[in-house]
């Protein structure tokens, strides 16, 4: 018997293929976009993830990232021959052998480029006297004797140092070589000797036999201890005065260690072990913190101590930096978490709505087969069967098609997520058709809102629904969104937002319809009355199908406002960075532009306005303004002074200590800050006259002077009204705060004051700030025409400088995606909307064109029907995203999306704000495609006569 329903079934399918093969294409491939969209997302976090973790590890300076053992030289009380042979080579690769094998997973180290050797960990004083000595102080240098240098260096000069006896610790002579840049600093050649004393006997003498290069200087070998491949002149720590000496490194044969165990250098065995990160995926973050944790302080340092000793130690910085990578993509995934599951509901909806779609225009065909007898489950099963060979293969190849467009991630939730849009679709069409014809009907009743009013059981359901969304969004309103990581909560905001809407929308927009619908009933023509009315009773509006555009709406408006929070956030740092479109400056902060070099950029082709600069740092507030007796001092703000000059950049009263003088001409600076955005700037209130009036040449500025000021709020709370006296290098003279702006251009300081520079007894400018588009190549060439060194910076290039890390790019290319998802099927929806309804549309028009409707009419009516509710959606869009946008801003931070991982950028908080295009253009999209697809139907039934669409018969 089960072979009879078998092949009972076969024909069923292949028939209703064959009869709708339209409408089955349809399907897979709705199917087949959405389970590619739901399968790439899981795919998509990892790929980024995983890129941006090793992203981070591989630019990590490599004194952080390696992970190195060390430990004491071996104990005075071995014998001599037994410390001499764990200082050798053998030794010394039998234990990194073992320790490279003994790192636990994720963890995997870079084999070519681990180093392991002795190194001396106390500088040695060189006193020859052929080595540089600035500041009459002698160089200190350090020995090393590791593996690997003919791997990881080229000979330039001389020849590769060797061991040609064995070297003990008596030994007294060895041989070493140095780097080209350590060579020319320190006036070092082949043949050079230096010397180390030892504890017993006579000095070390380290002869250098070699000149080398480094092979990859930025790779762990020469970039964990920065001073084997470049020396550094370093301030002298012990002196009074400020003294600078020379520090470098000298690199020994591979087998001198044992002759550094009789110096007096503190020598340290070490094994240094660069990360692999190519093996390294996103998820092993959590999990590489671990067994970082476990190699410094738990079970993972008893292993390495059994291999290397019970005094060796691992020091890393690889935990900081896999730690600064989470708290990034922590950031960073309540953001990607609500575009995930925004677009997600919309999906699910839409394909409910398809299934809906189906129903309908198989009613009468499963209604007729009900009444002849036919089982709910025969026919649900028959549905079932029917929509799995369409949907099952479109979701496997959907998951497919994401697995080969997304190369890295793992599998197995991209396969749930296929799955998931294949089982939502096989269920919900039968599920949603059976539901249908529990009861057998003869004939089918009106749909519209009249005939169909909701029943008690809908309404008991809608209003349980509205009143825990309503609940779950004053929750969410009450705590907040800060809390991080990712909340569900948080993250189906824009859902609960959009359900609370449509529940409302759906029952309140019939009412003003039918209240239009009144006086246009008095008008003669029947067009626009007969649109209203029929609006105000289409079952187009109904929830499901709304719920999909507000919900698509929302996102798409969402998603929208978060790229272009990036952008502007980026724009406002590179404009905070550079002060204008451009700005030319010294390399010192004392250096002054010349005025020839001002004229000559000034007359560049593109310049607008070039506004000249005069900016001191450091400029010490006057004791009666910082000190005790300040204003806006508690009794209990003690503080701490940086020093005379400080800027703390603080933007309170009591950080304002240290200050920073910008002399501007008033014109000029004034059309600056209109062009770029700043505070209106009163430039009425710096007039050069009376006491302020510009200084004849060569004349001196007394204290006597009161100059006016504009300051920050924090110096004018410290200044008050009073005059106060101050000493720069432009001059000795008081100043007097007039009024106050918030940002001054350049400077990311909130410390600040801006005085007239044409009362300045020094008022040479130190920048100039110019607007417009000069051509960079002749700005340049001008700066660099003078014949001293200037810096140009460009608002184009810094702002280039904020380029995306993969996880910044990854998740923003996640956003892409997730507004054109949104807008995509928020036109979806329109049409399955319209095309659910369309068949009751033609056979209006067929009736109406019997009566003496015109095809013109025809189409103003279709028009004029589609357009409230389109309206309503596009209203209601633009009300749920803005809602959504108000709900969660206060807790999301665009920083980690838009300027982290860039040096000295602006970090302060970025707050999420509704952008006007993005919630308008999706709106209005709907709206245009709702009008689009009206008169295409319009268009479509004139060209069909009334006789094909009214037959004996039909119930249509």
């Amino acid at each position: 018997m089960s072979d009879g329903k078998r092949a009972a079934s076969a024909p069923w399918i292949r028939t209703r293929l064959r009869t709708a093969p339209g409408a089955a294409v349809a399907l897979a491939v709705l199917v087949l976009v959405t389970a590619f969209l739901a399968a790439a997302f899981p795919r998509a976090v990892d790929a980024y993830e995983t890129k941006g973790l090793r992203h981070d590890i591989r630019l990590a300076d490599a004194g952080r990232s390696a992970v190195e053992v060390s430990r004491p030289q071996p104990g005075l009380e071995l014998p001599r021959e037994q410390r001499e042979a764990e200082a050798r080579s053998p030794e010394l690769r039998r234990i990194g052998g073992a320790l490279g094998k003994a790192l636990p997973a994720p963890l995997r180290a870079d084999m070519s480029s681990v180093a392991y050797g002795v190194r001396t960990l106390k500088p040695v004083l060189a006193t020859e006297p052929w080595l540089p000595r600035p500041d009459t102080v002698p160089p200190q240098l350090s020995y090393t004797a590791q593996t690997g240098l003919k791997e990881h260096a080229r000979l330039v000069k001389g020849a590769w140092p060797t061991t040609p006896a064995e070297v003990t610790s008596t030994s007294r002579a060895v041989r070493g070589a140095v780097t080209e840049e350590t060579a020319a600093a320190l006036n070092m050649k082949v043949g050079s000797t230096l010397r180390l004393p030892t504890a017993v006997g006579g000095p070390l003498t380290v002869t250098v036999t070699g000149i080398v290069a480094p092979r990859d200087p930025g790779g762990s070998y020469w970039s964990a201890d920065p001073l084997v491949r470049t020396p550094s002149l370093i301030p002298d720590p012990a002196s009074p005065f400020p003294q600078n000496y020379w520090t470098g490194t000298v690199l020994l044969a591979e087998d001198a260690g044992p002759a550094l165990l009789a110096t007096a250098t503190e020598p340290s065995l070490f094994w240094r072990f660069p990360p692999d990160a190519s093996a390294l995926t996103g998820p092993d973050g959590d999990r590489l913190t671990a067994v970082v944790n476990s190699l410094e302080s738990g079970p993972g340092l008893l292993k390495v101590r059994a291999i290397a000793g019970d005094t060796a130690e691992v020091l890393t910085g690889l935990g900081h930096i896999v730690q600064a990578n989470a708290r990034m993509r922590d950031a960073i995934s309540p953001v990607i978490a609500v575009a995930a599951l925004g677009i997600g509901s919309v999906a699910a909806v839409v394909l409910v709505m398809t299934g809906a779609l189906t129903a309908a225009r198989r009613k009468a065909e499963l209604a007729l087969m009900r009444s002849r007898g036919g089982s709910l489950r025969g026919i649900g099963g028959r549905l079932l069967a029917e929509t799995a060979v369409t949907v099952v293969p479109a979701s496997a190849l959907g998951l497919l098609l994401a697995v080969l467009a997304v190369g890295e991630g793992r599998w197995w939730p991209a396969a749930l997520a296929a799955t998931g849009v294949g089982l939502l679709v096989c269920v919900a069409l039968p599920l949603r058709t059976t539901l249908q014809h529990i009861r057998p009907t003869l004939h089918a009743a009106r749909e519209d809102m009249v005939s169909a009013r909701p029943s008690r059981r809908r309404t008991v359901a809608e209003l349980t629904l509205l009143v825990l969304a309503v609940g779950a969004v004053t929750a969410l309103r009450r705590r907040g969104t800060a809390g991080g990581g990712t909340d569900l909560l948080v993250s189906g905001a824009p859902v609960l937002v959009a359900l609370i809407a449509a529940l409302v929308l759906v029952r309140l927009y019939p009412l003003p319809l039918r209240l239009a619908a009144r006086p246009m009933a008095r008008l003669r023509g029947a067009i626009g009355f007969l649109s209203l009315a029929r609006a105000g009773r289409s079952s187009a509006g109904g929830a499901l199908p709304l719920l999909a555009l507000l919900l698509a709406l929302a996102t798409a408006a969402f998603g929208g406002s978060v790229i272009a929070g990036i952008g502007d956030a980026r724009d406002d740092a590179a404009l905070t960075s550079v002060g204008a479109d451009a700005r030319v400056g010294a390399k010192s902060e004392r250096a002054t532009l010349p005025d020839e070099l001002v004229r000559t950029v000034r007359d560049l082709d593109g310049v607008r306005n070039a506004a000249p600069l005069r900016v001191e740092f450091g400029v010490a507030m006057p004791e009666t303004a910082a000190g005790d007796g300040g204003a806006g001092r508690g009794p209990d703000d003690s503080g701490t002074d940086t020093g005379p000059g400080a800027d703390t950049g603080g933007g309170d009263a009591a950080g304002a200590r240290a200050t920073t003088m910008v002399g501007v001409d008033p014109a000029s600076y004034t059309r600056l800050a209109r062009t770029t955005g700043l505070p209106d700037f009163p430039s009425g209130l710096l007039k050069a006259t009376g006491a302020s009036a510009p200084l004849p040449e060569g004349a001196k500025s007394g204290p006597e002077r009161v100059l006016p000021v504009i300051a920050s709020p924090a110096v004018a709370a410290r200044l008050g009204k009073e005059a106060h006296a101050v000493d720069t290098l432009s001059g000795d003279f008081k100043v007097q705060v007039v009024g106050t702006v918030e940002r001054v251009a350049s400077l990311a300081s909130t410390n600040f004051l801006i005085v007239n520079s044409a009362s300045l007894e020094q008022r040479a400018p130190t920048t100039l700030l110019l607007t417009g588009a000069p051509d960079p190549g002749k700005l340049r060439a001008a700066a660099d025409g003078n014949g001293e060194e200037f810096v140009v910076q460009l608002r184009s290039e810094e702002r280039a400088r904020y380029v995306n890390t993969p996880m910044q790019a990854g998740a923003e290319r996640i956003y892409l995606a997730a507004v054109a998802a949104g807008a995509g099927y928020a036109l979806l929806a329109v049409l399955l909307s319209l095309l659910q309804t369309a068949p009751e549309r033609k056979t209006l028009l067929a009736r109406l064109r019997t009566m003496g409707l015109t095809t013109g009419q025809g189409r103003r009516l279709l028009a004029f029907e589609a357009t409230p509710q389109a309206l309503l959606a596009a209203g209601g869009g633009l009300l749920t995203g803005w809602a959504t946008i108000v709900l969660l801003s206060p807790g999301i931070d665009l920083v980690p999306l838009a300027l982290a991982g860039v040096a000295g950028s602006d970090t302060s908080p970025v707050t999420l704000r509704a952008d006007l295009w993005s919630l308008a253009l999706p709106a209005a999209g709907v709206v245009a495609l709702a009008a689009a697809v009206a008169g295409v139907q319009a268009w479509w039934a004139s060209r069909r006569g009334s006789i094909t669409e009214l037959r004996a018969g039909d119930s249509r």
